[in-house]
């Protein structure tokens, strides 16, 4: 792969393109068309760059969506590559990280669970396992979405008895957990079961994960009637528990295939402007959830195009399934499959089922595309009157098509984190969601007003880095406080301090005796005011500053478990698991063990004098 540029001509539009042309080798690639401020307006792939450049070298014939795009290139930029192929996979990869105006973008991204079966360990662990598949054990999946892992290993738990505990929680516990207590693990860590018998519940586990549902529940079945006929009841239920288990996650699957053992089904509906694509997984035969996505694309693009694009995406960071059942034909769909194929290794398969069950699965995703996207288009609607009255109220100029909302959380100043939450036309965006762990040390415990400062500080300085970039951010109409006057007062200093004062600033603050809906609302240079109760845009704004409440309440819990799940004893070489619960053993607790002597710390067993010496060290060295 090569890459290639040149010096930007002296003129814009169609005479720079036809520039470029003249430069161009008849070979693939992927282009880049930039405007005058250096932002990526689209990214394209050609089988022979000379050739498909060469289109854009007039506006006559053009769609008005490419017109205004070839009216707005000021500098082009090409890579070069060996094949089309190359091209098209390195075309998903860049539309993906630069997300250009023009191009169909895949909106929501995130990575897919998994459910893990631990491989390093006498006794397996169970868990949801999100990101690269580094960890040593099984992986089952993707699921759609968490909640589809959590309902899974919910019901796993009851028919298999594995454990969920990590390795740190099971080498410490002396008694059975609560898991145990209410039927959900079968107690390895304290010797409640074998190695052998453990191993058995694991296969059984990955016998039904794997698709061997039925079989696995004929087995259970009939272990259930030998155990009766053996008048051993008590083992008969248990066995019948879990075989209700199992038709709880069958249950919850809903739809499940009988000839598909293994693929994504992709179905597209356009409605009022709009694109929906639902995507279901299937896997060993089992419905692993659906979820709906909106990408972002010009409504003149036909289905085909969009479709197309999408795939290319959504495939471009994980590997495809060895079969896609599509609502509709896709553009170019031998070089998309031979794509497919290079990114999952394998011979990947692209269908438009006629019939059968394969052409039910599909009319089953469209059916929930069609519903999903009427959903969309009514909360749409309801969402722009909400905005438009959100301005109407705040004396905005127009209506804000980018909300940021911050707060803060921390208990008595410990553990103090800031979030930021937005929302727009399409609601909230999760996504781009972020959370900020105060790092000032100097900064006086609880203090909300410093902790605003930072928070801000650094959320608009790295906003004002990367507009200077080829993608930039999209700034905020409107950020709302979770405060009152002096909140506001910090946040307007730091939009002045940066060169940010048009942003439009309010800050919220809890009415007399903290009752919801009588809320006061700060604007700059405004005395306070309050809206009338059940007025819409009210209980807009409640739903935003509670939204962000809760993002913060979430982050700080999650930033509080890990400092609490963390013991000093950890930072020591040497001190592992077994010497750890040694130690905790002997003293009680790791704040005894840093106070103990050298003798007392000898006196372990298991802590051998260069251990002890380390230990003690590690609690004493001088400041």
């Amino acid at each position: 792969m090569s890459q290639q540029g040149s010096d930007k001509p002296p003129h814009t539009g169609p005479a720079l393109i036809r520039d470029y042309v003249r430069r161009l080798p008849n070979a693939p690639g992927v282009y880049r068309m930039m405007s005058a401020r250096d932002e990526v307006l689209y990214v394209g792939k050609a089988r022979n760059l000379k050739k498909r450049v060469a289109n854009y070298g007039k506006l006559a014939g053009q769609p008005a969506r490419i017109g205004r795009m070839i009216l707005a290139t000021a500098a082009m930029e090409f890579i070069t590559t060996e094949t089309e192929t190359e091209a098209l996979l390195l075309e998903a990869n860049l539309i993906k990280r630069l997300k250009p105006r023009y191009n169909v973008l895949l909106r929501d991204d995130k990575s897919f669970p998994y459910i893990l079966v631990r491989r390093d360990h006498d006794f397996p662990q169970i868990e949801k396992y999100r990101g690269a598949q580094s960890q040593p054990g099984d992986y089952y999946g993707p699921f759609a979405s968490a909640g589809a892992v959590n309902s899974t290993l919910n019901s796993l738990q009851k028919a298999f008895l594995l454990r969920s505990c990590s390795d740190s929680v099971f080498q410490n516990r002396t008694r059975p957990c609560l898991l145990h207590q209410i039927k959900r693990c079968s107690a390895p860590c304290v010797g409640l079961i074998d190695k052998d018998g453990y191993a058995a519940l694991v296969t059984q586990a990955q016998e039904f994960l794997t698709g061997g549902a039925q079989e696995l529940r004929d087995k259970l079945t009939a272990a259930m009637q030998a155990a009766s006929a053996a008048l051993d009841f008590e083992q008969a239920a248990l066995y019948r528990d879990r075989i209700r288990a199992l038709s709880a996650v069958q249950a919850h699957q809903g739809i499940n295939p009988g000839i598909v053992r293994e693929a994504d089904v992709f179905a597209v509906c356009q409605q009022g402007g709009q694109t929906c694509i639902q995507l279901f997984f299937f896997r060993s035969g089992q419905n692993w959830g659906n979820r709906a996505y909106f990408p972002r694309a010009d409504r003149s693009l036909p289905i085909s195009e969009i479709l197309s694009a999408f795939i290319g995406q959504f495939y471009d960071n994980k590997p495809p399934p060895g079969l896609l059942l599509l609502s509709h034909p896709v553009d170019e769909a031998e070089l998309l499959t031979e794509a497919l194929s290079i990114r999952a290794g394998r011979k990947v398969k692209l269908s438009v089922p006629e019939r059968g069950e394969k052409k039910a699965l599909v009319a089953h995703a469209l059916n929930n595309a069609r519903e999903a996207l009427e959903r969309k288009l009514a909360e749409s609607a309801s969402q722009e009157k909400l905005l438009r009255g959100l301005a109407d109220s705040l004396d905005l100029p127009a209506p804000p098509q980018r909300i940021e909302v911050y707060d803060n959380s921390h208990i008595q100043g410990t553990h103090p984190v800031g979030a930021m939450i937005v929302a727009g036309p399409d609601g909230f965006q999760k996504a781009q969601y972020r959370k900020f762990n105060i790092r000032d040390t100097d900064m006086t415990p609880g203090d909300d007003y410093a902790m605003m400062r930072e928070v801000l500080t650094r959320r608009f300085r790295r906003l004002l880095r990367d507009s200077k970039g080829d993608n930039p951010p999209q700034r905020p109409d409107l950020v709302i406080i979770d405060g009152g006057a002096g909140q506001l007062n910090v946040a307007r200093d730091i939009l002045a301090e940066l060169g940010l004062a048009e942003i439009a600033l309010l800050a919220v603050s809890k009415g007399p005796d903290r009752d919801a809906g009588r809320e006061r609302f700060h604007l700059p240079g405004k005395p306070a005011f309050s809206l009338e109760p059940r007025h819409p845009v009210l209980y807009f704004l409640q739903r935003l500053r509670d939204e962000a409440h809760r993002f913060a309440i979430g982050s700080h819990r999650t930033r509080r478990k890990g400092a609490v799940a963390t013991s000093p004893l950890d930072a020591i070489d040497g001190i592992g698991p077994k010497r750890k619960r040694a130690l905790l053993n002997h003293f009680g607790s790791a704040k005894d063990v840093s106070r103990a002597g050298l003798t007392d710390l000898k006196a372990v067993p298991g802590i051998s004098a260069a251990a002890a010496q380390r230990i003690y060290d590690h609690f004493n060295a001088p400041d």
